[in-house]
């Protein structure tokens, strides 16, 4: 496709966010930076600064299909439009085809419910998850039907203006009703498969806390991520001193109060639509296995 420069002194990736068909600014750059993009027949660069009656090249990438096997899995959707959908993702649920799990992951559902409704991005057809959950965290998952909605919605993840709010049962009673951790995390020196609280190679990673209640040895909090780091509260919990309960890597190896997985649920997701900015606030309840663990320690008060 085509365009021709109505402005001088705009930069290339403005110009074909402007113009350009569904194209947000981070899209544009990634298209510039894989050699999509052309400014007078020459490769452009991001930063070119344009003249009137430039002629702007760009092309899309033809999108490949995934050796994905759609499966029909349950899935709990709270919210839909023409661009994306949050998923409530029960505890168990693998996000990701991996080892162990190639065709009975949240992707394979997506798969299966949405057809060639997926978003494309970087050439690859493939559900458009936006941000990740573990297996063992339950909640809310925002999915992209497009790439428009897809780079718009992770942009607002890389700015921190979509909002994450976790509840989780952690060991130990706080003195204060609210804190945060500040506390760069990276891979553990020693065992790739953890994550831990490290300056070295460390990448910042903000939890906001508060306490929502407290009970004999544990306590119910609410966690409000700055940051989106892999296992981050999982992490930033333990680094402190109390650990999520249930939580057999970061937390204690024995199993309490029935539980051998975190009890860590995503129970609220904001952000602005990549459409048109409205706000869209979405919201999960606690499932069985949270009130279950709630229940236990209300009995052990009395």
């Amino acid at each position: 496709m085509e365009l021709i420069a109505d402005i001088s002194g705009e930069r290339l990736d403005a110009f074909l966010a402007r113009r350009g068909e569904n194209l947000s600014r981070s899209a544009a750059q990634k298209l510039i930076q894989e050699g999509c993009v052309t400014c007078n027949g020459r490769p452009g660069k991001k930063n070119d600064k344009l003249t009137i009656g430039d002629r702007v090249g760009y092309t899309i990438p033809q999108v490949k299909p995934v050796d994905i096997a759609p499966r029909e899995i349950p899935l709990e959707i709270v919210y839909e439009d023409e661009d994306l959908l949050v998923i409530n993702k029960p505890k168990g649920l693998v996000v990701h085809p991996a080892p162990g799990h190639t065709d009975d992951t949240l992707v394979n559902g997506l798969m299966y419910a949405l057809g060639e409704d997926l978003s494309g991005i970087n050439g690859e057809l493939r559900p458009g998850i936006v941000h990740r959950i573990d297996k063992d965290t339950s909640g809310l998952l925002a999915v992209a039907k497009n790439d428009f909605a897809h780079t718009m919605l992770a942009s607002q993840l890389k700015d921190h203006t979509m909002a994450r709010t976790y509840e989780a049962i952690v060991v130990g009673s706080f003195r204060e009703d609210r804190g945060t951790v500040d506390a760069p995390i990276g891979r553990h020196p020693t065992d790739r498969k953890k994550m831990c609280v490290i300056q070295r190679n460390g990448k910042n990673a903000v939890t906001h806390w508060e306490v929502v209640r407290r009970y004999r040895g544990y306590t119910h909090i609410r966690c409000r991520l700055e940051t989106g780091r892999t296992h981050q509260i999982r992490v930033h919990m333990a680094y402190i001193g109390h650990p999520i309960l249930g939580d057999t890597v970061y937390g204690r190896k024995k199993k309490e109060l029935g539980q051998d997985s975190q009890c860590l649920h995503a129970g609220a997701l904001s952000f602005r639509h990549p459409r048109d900015g409205h706000p869209v606030i979405v919201y999960a309840d606690l499932p069985e296995y949270f009130q279950e663990v709630l229940r236990k320690l209300e009995k052990m008060e009395s």
